[in-house]
């Protein structure tokens, strides 16, 4: 059978996920292997070393760097609070005296003869893992973090901002047209994770932050609208870090574009489930695709076999006839098909250049050939 790679968009009713919870340093698993845990539960936890200040003391004192440790009120290993004296001189006229403050609050880390520099380093900031998603432990590595396995709804979106929150998913709009105004975002929405339609204004996104929502799903966004809620023109890098105090997953692309109805389907049926959201996007090499998470409880899924993936990879298989894609480029941007035909040879498209295409059946019955470049595979 002719076949083709090209990048996916994975979408499952019911997957079996494993995503790997890892810590940034060693440091200590707290749950076990076969433990049950809940998205907002702490699986592992670790201290990241505090900032390191350098203290020029023999300048502050005006002596030679050999008489620093006799001039030292503190040692190496010793805590020192903000705008403690950490070392003075003894003359013989009291006047005269110079003292030397610790600039912060934390430790004595070295004290140099040589150059008379003393380095103090603030207090270790403590790092939590959560679990993120509802979940089994499968898996423990020591000292570094754990694996969580779970039945669940997964859908990747075109883009996103904000990193990893929980909460109820309610879809907010009757159809995957709709357009999500800020009339449709109320109180009962506080904490929750809201999906619309098409596209969600600046107007409204602003209503959810007021409103106290911790993400939100919608087919569409404009540029404009994420730079003025960032304040700066977002670049190429991997996002995720925003401190917005929100994540925003956009499953179709830039600009009004009706959300696919397999992807509101899904969301409508999972509607009163606790969803884990990642709205971290790369889109260079090494791509990482925001993340919708829906995790079933294990009396929804006894039984039943589900296919195995784990989040951490974004290979592709590649497509095939039958299969259904988007197409991501004019006239057809955001539109799914079924892959009808994979012809081998190179065509001439409409910029009169040689490429690969394919030809996409609609589901009006409408057929289009397209460059193979301008198509992304719906996995699932």
């Amino acid at each position: 059978m002719t076949h083709a790679y090209t990048p996916g968009l994975r979408l499952a009713d019911k997957l079996q996920i494993r995503k790997d919870r890892n810590l940034p340093l060693p440091g200590d698993v707290i749950v076990n292997k076969g433990d049950m845990v809940k998205s907002d539960d702490i699986v592992a936890r670790t201290n990241l070393p505090g900032k390191v200040h350098s203290v020029n003391v023999i300048n502050r004192l005006a002596i030679l760097p050999n008489d620093l440790r006799k001039n030292m009120l503190k040692k190496e290993g010793d805590s020192v609070v903000k705008d403690e004296p950490i070392a003075e001189t003894s003359p013989f006229i009291k006047m005269f005296k110079s003292i030397c403050l610790s600039p912060i609050t934390g430790v004595i880390e070295s004290i140099s003869d040589i150059t008379g520099q003393v380095l103090l380093r603030e207090p270790p900031k403590p790092v939590q893992i959560s679990a993120y998603i509802d979940g089994r432990v499968v898996e423990t590595i020591e000292n570094e973090g754990v694996v969580i396995e779970a039945n669940a709804t997964f859908i990747q979106g075109i883009f996103g901002i904000g990193g990893e929150t929980t909460g109820e998913l309610q879809v907010i709009v009757n159809s995957p047209d709709d357009i999500v105004k800020p009339e449709d975002i109320k109180e009962e929405h506080r904490g929750k994770i809201i999906a619309g339609g098409s596209i969600i204004y600046f107007d409204a996104i602003i209503k959810a932050l007021d409103t106290g929502v911790k993400g939100i799903v919608v087919g569409g966004i404009r540029d404009k609208d994420i730079n003025e809620l960032l304040g700066y023109d977002l670049g190429v890098a991997i996002t995720g870090s925003e401190d917005i105090n929100i994540t925003i997953i956009i499953t179709e692309g830039f600009g009004q574009i009706r959300m696919a109805q397999k992807t509101f389907d899904m969301l409508k049926h999972r509607e009163g489930s606790v969803a884990s959201i990642n709205g971290a996007t790369q889109i260079r090499a090494g791509v990482v695709r925001p993340e919708i998470i829906v995790p079933y409880n294990e009396e929804d899924t006894a039984g039943e076999l589900a296919e195995e993936i784990s989040t951490e990879s974004n290979e592709s298989a590649g497509i095939s006839i039958g299969d259904q894609v988007r197409i991501i480029r004019n006239p057809n941007f955001g539109v799914l098909g079924k892959v009808k035909n994979l012809p081998s040879e190179l065509q001439t498209i409409e910029t009169e250049a040689k490429a690969r295409v394919l030809e996409v059946e609609f589901p009006d019955g409408r057929t289009a050939i397209v460059p193979r470049a301008n198509i992304e595979a719906i996995e699932g």
